[in-house]
Parts: C-alpha cells; sequence; structure tokens
C-alpha cells in the first residue's frame, strides 16, 4: 500500500527501513532542484542591487525570462513604482544598517503590468574580512494575504460608513424629537391660557404636568370672567391622546367659553357642550366624550361670602381645604361622561369660601398615579383627601406646589397628563389686588 501522493506505508510495526526508505526517496531531490521548485522566491543580488541568480518560482510568478533578468536588471526594476520609492527610502537604508530584514511588504511587477503583492525578507552575505558582499533575498507570494487584508480594510470601511450613517440618522431623529417636541409644546400651550387673569377678591394658582413631551395630552383648563362679578371657570379632560385628543380640547374649550358667556349657569354649559361633541363625533361612529366640571364664582370681596355652583359630568370631586384645618370634597353625585349621550345626567354641588378657604379641580392623572414596586396601587381619592388634611388650611399656591411635590414624587408611576387648578379667598384681604399664580 502507498500513501496519498504515492509515499510507500510502513508495514507491520517497527517497520523503521520502509519508512527511512520513503523518506530517502523524498529528499533524493538535488539542492539545486530545490532552490529553482522552491515554493518562495528567491535571488541572489550585488550589493548596487544587480541581480546575480534568481529561482525559477520567482522568474514564472513575474512572467520573466532568466536571460533578460540575471545580469541585466536590478531588484528595483522588478518593483511598482510605488514598491522602488519605498525600497530607496526606507528597505535600502535600513538593510544597510540592520544587515537583514524580515517580512517587508512590496510590490512587484509583472511581465503583464499587474502587481505581485510580496513580504520580502533580505540578509546581507558578509566575506571572511567582514566585507558585505551580496544580498540575500525570499520572496513570499502575498496576493491572498493582501486580498484578505484589503477585504478586511473594505470591510471596516463599511463598518465605518454604517456607524456614521447610524450616527447621523440618531442626531437627525434626535434633532427631529426636538423639534416635535418643541412644536407639541407650542400647540400644548395653544389649548390652555397662557396665564391666569387676576380675579379681585380671589387668589389662584394652576400647574399642567405632561406626562410624555412628544405627544399631545387632553387635560384642559380655562378662567375667565362674565355677566357681573362673576367668573366661570372649568377644568377637564378629554379622551385619547394626540391630534384628535386635541382637536376635541379645543372644540370643549371654545364650546365652555361661548356656553358660559350665553348662559352663566355650570350645568347648562355641560349641557351645550354635550349637545355639541354628541352631534358632532356620535354619527360617525367613532364618539368621543371627556369628563369636565364647571364652575361659577362669585367673589363677595369685603362685603361678603364668596359663593361657588358647580357642574360635573363624570369628574372627580373637587376638593375644599377649609381655613379651619377641614379638608372636604365636594361630591356631585349623577354626572356622566359629556358626549356619550344625548342627554347626558349633570351632577351639581354648591358652597360658600370663607377666608382662607381653597378650591381644588384636579384631573384624574392625580388620583391615578401608580404606586408601590409593581405599580400596581392607585394613589386614590383617600390619600388625596389625606393629603389635604396634613396641608390644610393653604392658600391657592401653597397647595398647587404641594401637589406639583407630590407629582414629583410618583416618578414613572405618573404617566398620564395632570391638570391643577386652585381659587381661594385670602385669609387676610388686602385693599390691594391680590396676586394671581401660574406654573407649568
Amino acid at each position: 500500500m502507498c500513501r496519498t501522493g504515492g509515499v510507500p506505508e510502513p508495514a507491520g510495526t517497527g517497520g523503521h527501513a520502509s519508512t527511512d526508505a520513503a523518506f530517502s526517496a523524498l529528499l533524493e531531490d538535488c539542492a539545486d532542484d530545490l532552490y529553482e521548485s522552491a515554493p518562495c522566491g528567491y535571488l541572489s543580488t550585488m550589493m548596487d542591487g544587480t541581480i546575480a541568480k534568481i529561482n525559477t518560482t520567482l522568474l514564472d510568478w513575474l512572467g520573466l525570462d532568466r536571460e533578460a533578468v540575471a545580469g541585466r536588471k536590478r531588484f528595483t526594476d522588478l518593483l511598482t513604482v510605488g514598491g522602488k520609492l519605498y525600497h530607496e527610502t526606507h528597505f535600502a537604508p535600513l538593510l544597510r544598517m540592520q544587515g537583514e530584514l524580515r517580512g517587508i511588504a512590496l510590490d512587484m511587477r509583472r511581465r503583464s503590468g499587474g502587481p505581485l503583492p510580496v513580504l520580502v525578507s533580505a540578509v546581507i552575505k558578509h566575506g571572511t574580512e567582514g566585507e558585505p558582499l551580496l544580498i540575500r533575498i525570499t520572496v513570499f507570494d502575498a496576493s491572498d494575504r493582501r486580498a484578505y487584508e484589503n477585504e478586511l480594510l473594505h470591510r471596516r470601511r463599511e463598518a465605518e460608513r454604517a456607524r456614521a450613517e447610524a450616527d447621523e440618522a440618531r442626531r437627525q431623529a434626535e434633532a427631529d424629537r426636538v423639534r416635535l417636541a418643541d412644536a407639541l409644546a407650542v400647540l400644548q400651550r395653544s389649548l390652555v391660557p397662557d396665564s391666569l387673569p387676576v380675579v379681585p377678591g380671589l387668589e389662584t394658582a394652576v400647574h399642567y404636568h405632561t406626562a410624555a413631551p412628544d405627544q399631545l395630552g387632553g387635560d384642559f383648563y380655562d378662567l375667565f370672567p362674565v355677566t357681573g362679578d362673576r367668573w366661570a371657570f372649568f377644568l377637564g379632560d378629554v379622551c385619547g391622546k394626540g391630534p384628535e385628543a386635541a382637536s376635541l380640547t379645543s372644540l370643549t374649550r371654545y364650546t365652555l367659553r361661548a356656553a358660559a358667556h350665553h348662559d352663566p349657569d355650570p350645568a347648562s354649559a355641560l349641557s351645550t357642550l354635550n349637545a355639541v361633541l354628541h352631534e358632532r363625533y356620535t354619527g360617525d361612529g367613532n364618539p368621543r366624550y371627556c369628563t369636565c366640571i364647571v364652575g361659577i364664582v362669585e367673589p363677595g370681596g369685603e362685603h361678603g361670602p364668596t359663593r361657588v355652583r358647580l357642574a360635573s359630568g363624570g369628574h372627580p370631586p373637587a376638593l375644599v381645604l377649609r381655613s379651619d384645618g377641614r379638608a372636604e370634597f365636594l361630591p356631585t353625585p349623577g354626572g356622566l361622561l359629556i358626549g356619550v349621550l344625548p342627554d347626558a345626567p349633570i351632577g351639581t354641588a354648591e358652597t360658600v369660601l370663607a377666608p382662607g378657604d381653597t378650591l381644588v379641580l384636579y384631573t384624574d392623572g392625580l388620583t391615578e398615579a401608580r404606586l408601590g414596586v409593581g405599580r400596581d396601587d392607585l394613589y386614590g381619592e383617600d390619600a388625596l383627601h389625606a393629603f389635604a388634611e396634613k396641608h390644610a388650611p393653604a392658600g391657592p399656591q401653597e397647595v398647587i406646589n404641594a401637589l406639583t411635590e407630590l407629582l414629583e414624587s410618583f416618578g414613572d408611576g405618573l404617566d398620564d397628563d395632570t391638570a391643577l387648578l386652585a381659587l381661594g379667598v385670602p385669609a387676610a384681604p388686602s385693599v390691594n389686588a391680590p396676586a394671581t399664580h401660574h406654573t407649568s
């Protein structure tokens, strides 16, 4: 039997004689044949670079004839322009100083004109007196290595380009997000008053928390004068988010303002809004609705009590912090969502605000904030009532500040927009117009 390639297979155990014979058959090539047919290129040059000897392997790689090379060309004649430049500026000076070089990358020039990437090692042979005699050079074909390196470089450039494009896309997305947030903030502000007006005999304060800066919310509020010394106010929350909610909020605000000017009765204003929303949205099979609480306040000033009338359509009850330290809700039972039914039931309530009393309206983002590690528990009205008792008595701005800190304490448990509106009678009325406060 023979091994692959015709090498005899040693027979039996300890067949050293057969093995030695096989290797002898392989090694019987002469040194000249080994030099000429080596898997790498060999050449020797004089110290001036004239080629004295070159093997067949390198000649075949370059497509040259021995007669045209040996004794007729210098080593640099076999190099490309770039290779010659590198040889003169780096290769030759280093070789003279060090006596040898290993693994230098150069490009040799084929007869066909194309470059041959190679790795070159060179050593200077010295005579018995130490004088330099010739230069021995070994040449390895680096075409595959160069192709691999070029592929790596190409992939790296592609990755860098992709990374740069991704970075630019992220920058553009961030810029777009900022522009969108700015535009939404402007639009959101257009849905609520820029500031609250000064109301003689009252102090006011407001706060609006936006849960998502990249999404329009549906909470709204307003405060404006109506007939005589009376002032109308409202606060509510429309269904949904985004542009549709913004459209519904705008319609709701201006409908309530117009209705309150026409008939300054809270229940009448809500009935008008219910009719408008039901007619506008129910017919197309996409009903839109809101919760809302509307009030009329008649400041008494120094001459009488401040009276408040409220009407609610499915909205959380108003909260009053009394000057004696009590806190109480003003229930408006029976009120349903505005816009769902042709004739929605509306709950009403009345109260009197004494000096130091504060009325607070809020949307359900406050009471439905989620608590606990798993965000499974709602804050709720009981907790809000306890919070109000703890802070009573307090003026509108003081109450709003405390509630704002409470909202911030919820962290990511506060996932809905929240509007807060507070009206109060100063504890110590002044002849000067009381201050009106607005926070956002």
